[in-house]
């Protein structure tokens, strides 16, 4: 899950950093850090789980 890139020949360092940086959006890695940053109950994560699923429901139903 770790992001890998390698600087392209004449390729700024502000370029590269940016790239990088939306490889680590892409696949998710300070999200997962975050949510594994503080231990979850399995009760918490159910009921985020429930919540977010009636959020999405109400949402689709307008």
């Amino acid at each position: 899950m770790s992001s890998e890139i390698k600087v392209r020949k004449d390729e700024s360092l502000d370029s590269a950093l940016r790239r990088f940086k939306r490889s680590c959006q892409k696949s998710g890695v300070l999200s997962e850090c975050r949510k594994r940053e503080h231990y979850e109950k399995p009760s918490v994560k159910r009921k985020k789980k429930s919540e977010a699923a009636r959020k999405h429901n109400r949402r689709k139903s307008y």
